[in-house]
């Protein structure tokens, strides 16, 4: 759906599911990585911005998630100053409550966030958000407040990343 009706936008999906448990015992001492972890740290460090999607679980932020957050976070932190946004999915919530945990995160992660549109997802509300059979988000509504979204953090990341360039031209730079 995105990357047909929004040019210049590429949406890479990193699996978080092979990552292991955090546990600094498991960085070699040269300042190494698990497998796991040393391949989905090389993919954030890649993106120009961030899209994240979580469920809301217990009021928060979903565990591998979390995980993942963290394992980025292991210095050097590969999140540090790049855009993001967030949308959630939940019962009655849509997830507000697991957003705003993220952006709590993500202010220690240096993560910039899009404030607005907002998109919480109230999954088992009605009409169906997603197809029965392959999980695919089918609700206009939903598709509509997640292309503005996605328009919003494409827009922000690229003033970002344009205002660093305009200070690397600078003295001394």
């Amino acid at each position: 759906m995105c990357e047909d009706s929004i040019p210049g936008l590429v949406i890479d999906h990193v699996d978080i599911a092979d990552l292991p448990l955090l546990n600094t015992d498991l960085e070699t001492a040269g300042g190494g990585f698990p497998a796991a972890v040393e391949a989905f740290r090389a993919k954030v460090l890649a993106a120009d911005c961030f899209l994240f999607a979580s469920p809301e679980y217990n009021y928060s932020i979903s565990g591998p998630l979390k995980n993942a957050l963290d394992w980025g976070s292991r210095p050097p932190n590969v999140w540090g100053d790049r855009a993001g946004a967030i949308v959630s999915a939940s019962g009655g919530s849509g997830g507000s409550r697991s957003q705003y945990h993220i952006r709590q995160v993500g202010v220690f992660l240096d993560i910039h966030f899009v404030s607005k549109p907002e998109v919480f997802v109230k999954a088992h509300q009605p009409p169906a958000k997603f197809d029965a059979r392959d999980g695919d988000l089918v609700d206009p509504e939903i598709r509509e407040q997640l292309r503005e979204l996605l328009l919003a953090l494409q827009a922000f990341a690229l003033r970002l990343i344009q205002g660093k360039l305009a200070g690397s031209d600078g003295p001394g730079n």
